[in-house]
């Protein structure tokens, strides 16, 4: 018997959405409406399964203190928010700039 394929994550993506939509609609009978949970369940295994091994490939590049760049692993959930040097100056007259102040000049 031949292997099944399976499906890319855009199109187990596009199913789940479809399969959503079908349920949601409450025109299903009650068998049907158990096989797109089933299949629903199982496509949304297959993504989150798909998307922790995107994730532990993913790596942000940064810059080390020299301005090198460096390698660094990325890590679900942290923001990664640029931060003024100190002593910088908004544009309000002179003032020292506050942590949420963004000025270009």
């Amino acid at each position: 018997m031949a292997e099944k394929k399976q499906p890319s994550f855009e199109s187990a993506m596009t199913r789940l959405q479809q399969i959503v939509e079908q349920m949601e609609s409450d025109t299903l009978p009650l068998e049907e409406m158990l096989d797109r949970y089933e299949e629903g369940t199982r496509l949304a295994q297959f993504c989150g399964e798909k998307l922790g091994a995107a994730e532990k490939r993913i790596e942000i590049i940064a810059r080390d203190a020299n301005g090198k760049p460096k390698v660094a692993p990325f890590e679900a959930g942290a923001e990664s928010t640029p931060t003024k040097p100190s002593g910088a100056v908004s544009s309000r007259s002179g003032e020292a700039a506050d942590a949420d102040d963004i000025s270009l000049f």
